[in-house]
């Protein structure tokens, strides 16, 4: 604890970013590493998320979104998403009233409507409660895919062009931005995948664009506050161009 207090006077708190995204990976690895079951590794990640987000929220992060769940898990063995789904509805019953202490605000992205139904009544829950919170955003992401947001952000602007109620024509960045589930949400400054691969496999492929990417062989239960450091440490020693020179930037 002492030596993470030291670390943390490297962090310069103006130049922390605004939004932070989470490939959590390796839960399954964790287990099988110590001869235990997938669920073990699960459970396990569990506690990193609570750890993260209560990080995230102390150090002054003001948008966390974790990919919980992606459209392609729905393949998984039945018996290990039956087990995630419970795993998912439990862990939002039990950290719900603690988020609403820590002032932390749930968004869902993704189609929640596949999600068992006692799974969704807890989410929901969750959202109600947290609704007046006015701290870290965490976004969690269930049955998620960046290919069926950005498809679904097509097909309503194409509805809408139908009904003529936009002009194809004047169809711009800026509008289809505004057509995905992040509409309200700063594009992610860094996305972190843990667990030692270096893909963002289908993750808010049109958010990151100009994200800084961080990757990190450390699996994700074992993903703790120094190694969430290393990765915001890393990030601020990073120039953040946008398309510009250094000198434009040095300029600016």
């Amino acid at each position: 604890m002492e030596d993470l207090e030291k670390r943390l006077k490297e962090l310069d708190p103006t130049r922390l970013p605004q939004h932070v995204a989470i490939i959590m990976d390796g839960n399954g690895r964790w287990a099988r590493m110590r001869s235990r079951e997938r669920s073990d590794g699960h459970a396990e990640g569990v506690n990193s998320v609570t750890r993260i987000t209560r990080f995230s929220s102390d150090i002054g992060i003001k948008y966390l979104t974790l990919y919980a769940f992606s459209t392609e898990n729905w393949n998984r063995p039945q018996a290990e998403v039956d087990m995630l789904m419970n795993l998912i509805g439990w862990t939002i019953r039990r950290e719900t009233p603690d988020l609403v202490a820590n002032n932390v605000k749930i968004h869902l992205l993704g189609e929640t409507d596949r999600l068992p139904e006692d799974v969704q009544q807890s989410l929901y829950d969750g959202v109600k409660a947290t609704a007046h919170c006015t701290g870290l955003n965490l976004q969690l992401c269930l049955s998620y895919s960046s290919r069926w947001e950005i498809t679904r952000a097509v097909r309503e602007l194409a509805e809408k062009a139908m009904r003529g109620e936009i002009n194809p024509d004047r169809i711009d960045e800026h509008t289809v931005a505004e057509s995905l589930s992040t509409r309200d949400i700063p594009d992610p400054d860094l996305l972190i995948r843990t667990g030692g691969e270096e893909r963002v496999s289908n993750f808010l492929l049109w958010q990151i664009a100009y994200s800084e990417l961080y990757f990190t062989p450390v699996l994700w239960p074992d993903f703790d506050n120094s190694v969430y450091l290393d990765a915001l440490i890393d990030y601020q020693r990073r120039e953040r161009r946008f398309g510009k020179t250094s000198d434009q930037v040095k300029a600016e």
